[in-house]
């Protein structure tokens, strides 16, 4: 089995995204991309622009060889979407569908935002997107609907995804965020070898208190029964979530890791430190607005 992560925080822009090659397979899940459009009241940096275009850029080779591919649930940064802005992975530029199958998150606890998007993207690629949940093919299955995030807060419900091959088993749990003890449960029952998850959202902690020390809890239950744990995504909004993850990674013997560090590259967090890149690389006024019509490149800005 071949893991191959395309996107995440750790590598300067908001994804998920990855690659699970087996002998028979060459699965993509969640391929999407994003960035905040504020944070610290100032929109993304141009070093975010470019993280995430080439992110965008690795999503689309892969997804030109995929014989499967995954939508674990329809935020804009696991999904292709209808240009909704410029940082986003466009749903036209995927390749033909033809001899790819999908397997997509159902239309059960998802919010009316998302039930658009999920009738956008069958629109687009011509035909009716299964239900997968409860499902399994061959080296793959998926889970029911489990919480994205905390359980009682409605945020809504999103499926993981189980690889197997051999004695290897790759589960991409999504957007659990650690946040729900059953939902950790229900990954610890899947047998995994090795866990890609989103972390908690500690720079939302005002609004999900329980982000830091119940989380840390299911982390440590998590990481004590598997060979490796990739966590990034949410909690690598923020350099307080990189301090709380080498603290995960110091008390277990397992290896605990981010994504970049997982692919073997230096983490760029972009997204928690973009107050400081706009004070070391100012952005001349009007960048956005010429970007967002093509009338500016990032070279000016690198």
């Amino acid at each position: 089995m071949q893991i191959e992560i395309l996107g995440c925080e750790s590598f300067g822009a908001r994804s998920l995204a990855c690659t699970v090659k087996t002998g028979k397979k060459n699965i993509l899940i969640d391929p999407g991309v994003a960035l905040a459009r504020l944070r610290y009241g100032l929109p993304p940096h141009p070093l975010e622009v470019a993280a995430a275009l080439k992110i965008r850029k690795k999503i689309l080779h892969a997804a030109g060889g995929a014989t499967d591919i995954v939508i674990s649930h329809y935020h804009g940064d696991h999904m292709p979407m209808k240009a909704e802005d410029p940082y986003q992975l466009p749903v036209e530029a995927l390749p033909s569908p033809e001899g790819i199958r999908f397997w997509c998150k159902g239309p059960e606890k998802i919010s009316g935002l998302s039930a658009r998007r999920r009738k956008e993207l069958f629109h687009f690629l011509g035909f009716s997107l299964p239900s997968a949940e409860g499902s399994s093919f061959d080296c793959i299955s998926f889970s029911k609907p489990v919480p994205h995030g905390t359980r009682a807060k409605g945020f809504g419900t999103v499926m993981m995804t189980r690889v197997c091959e051999g004695d290897e088993v790759f589960v991409h749990s999504s957007d659990i965020q650690l946040l729900d003890r059953e939902a950790v449960l229900e990954v610890l029952a899947l047998k995994p070898t090795v866990v890609f998850s989103s972390g908690p959202p500690l720079y939302l902690f005002h609004h999900v208190p329980e982000a830091s020390e119940e989380a840390f809890e299911n982390a440590l239950l998590l990481a004590r029964n598997v060979e490796t744990l990739i966590l990034d995504h949410h909690l690598l909004r923020s350099l307080e979530g990189y301090r709380w993850l080498k603290k995960l990674a110091g008390k277990v013997e397992s290896t605990v890791l981010c994504a970049a560090a997982f692919m073997g590259r230096e983490p760029e967090l972009l997204e928690a430190r973009r107050k400081i890149l706009y004070e070391k690389m100012p952005v001349p006024g009007g960048w956005y607005e010429a970007y967002a019509k093509g009338d500016t490149g990032l070279e000016e800005n690198l």
